[in-house]
């Protein structure tokens, strides 16, 4: 009696012979799973493997939907005199060969042109497809192509993957790319977003420390002048000091040359310099407040890492002190069209950096000022 009532309440059936046989094969699925695990392990890469194509057919439309967009860009604003397709898709799968690395010395510099070379390659493509562009929006749709192509990378990534673990049943290979996959997600959707904005022009987070030093420098230039390629220094004066506001030039997507542009000036202005500020956007962790600002000490240059190399050398040699303003965003809101939490941080730097240069720099000395970022949208 007490076992026809324990069976009946497993499954749920009156005890006529069907409970039996359900309990029977639910006994058998048990049996299987713990003498015949290959089988378990079968179901379940099935399983992960349906997850993943799903994952990787949103990743094709948007790699297709940010093509199109590109596409359509270079129509709209470059008015080529013929299709522009092909062309796109050969710059889709561009590649950069980082230099070697066995012996360090000097690699720096070698990074240095490596990226330049193809930096310049883009744009030349870009602005043989664009004719009727001006310079500034060759800029901004190189960044677009850039960021076409770095969406197609990572959809041929993601599915080189997918298809290696499913022609050798490999569930490791798949259970990582499956644990990775919501991180994949949520950058390719920031490109998607991302393409938004450098199609028509708009700022974007990453321009957070060029704003603040524009809004520094608003309506107090001495002197305004290019000292390297895509970077401009305005001259203003504060308070009985010199301030150097080093920047790229805008409004075309560019970041510029930063750390040429500090060294350069320091050269020139030799033991004038008392201080080294940077400003830029810095990654938040989760649960940080967007648009929060934070302060330290070194240099608030992200990338490859060769402007922070130069500005750290010679900060270094000259015994100059580096501070540095980050502004919290996360990697989706530094891509994508700057948002209002972000941009009213730039007010708040600057209230900082004045004071900083009151406390820090003495009257009658100098102080460079670097905003660090993309000025796409940013005059």
């Amino acid at each position: 009696m007490k076992e026809g009532f324990f069976l009946n309440q497993l499954t749920g059936l009156n005890d006529t012979g069907l409970g039996t046989i359900v309990w029977l094969i639910w006994l058998a699925f048990i049996m299987l799973f713990l003498f015949y695990p290959t089988m378990s392990q079968k179901i379940q890469l099935g399983y992960m493997l349906r997850d993943l194509e799903r994952k990787l057919a949103r990743l094709k439309l948007v790699k297709d939907e940010v093509r199109d967009r590109t596409i359509d860009a270079i129509k709209r604003i470059g008015k080529p005199e013929k299709d522009p397709t092909q062309d796109i898709d050969r710059l889709m799968e561009f590649f950069v060969i980082a230099p070697e690395s066995m012996d360090p010395y000097g690699i720096v510099y070698k990074l240095e042109h490596i990226l330049e070379t193809g930096e310049s390659k883009f744009e030349e493509e870009v602005r043989k497809l664009s004719p009727a562009a001006e310079e500034y929006k060759v800029k901004t749709l190189a960044n677009l192509v850039e960021v076409a192509r770095t969406t197609n990378y990572l959809y041929r990534i993601v599915r080189h993957y997918y298809l290696l673990g499913k022609r050798t049943a490999n569930i490791y290979l798949i259970l990582q790319l499956q644990m990775l996959m919501p991180q994949l997600m949520e950058i390719t959707e920031a490109l998607r977003l991302a393409s938004y904005a450098f199609a028509y022009g708009q700022p974007i987070g990453d321009g957070i420390g060029v704003l603040a030093v524009a809004k520094l420098a608003y309506g107090k230039e001495k002197a305004r002048y290019e000292i390297a390629k895509d970077t401009t220094v305005s001259e203003i004066e504060f308070e009985n000091r010199r301030v150097l506001i080093v920047r790229a030039t805008g409004p075309g997507g560019t970041v510029g040359r930063p750390g040429e542009g500090v060294k350069k000036l320091i050269e020139r202005e030799g033991d004038n310099v008392k201080l080294i500020i940077t400003i830029d956007a810095g990654l938040r962790l989760e649960g940080d407040e967007s648009g929060k600002m934070v302060e330290g000490v070194g240099v608030a240059i992200g990338g490859p890492g060769i402007d922070k190399y130069k500005i750290e050398e010679i900060a270094k040699e000259r015994q100059i002190p580096l501070y540095a303003f980050v502004i919290y965003e996360s990697i989706v809101e530094a891509i994508t069209p700057m948002r209002e939490a972000i941009a009213k941080a730039a007010d708040t730097v600057v209230e900082k950096v004045k004071s900083v240069l009151l406390e820090k720099v003495p009257a009658g000395s100098t102080a460079i000022v670097a905003g660090i970022g993309n000025t796409v949208g940013i005059g």
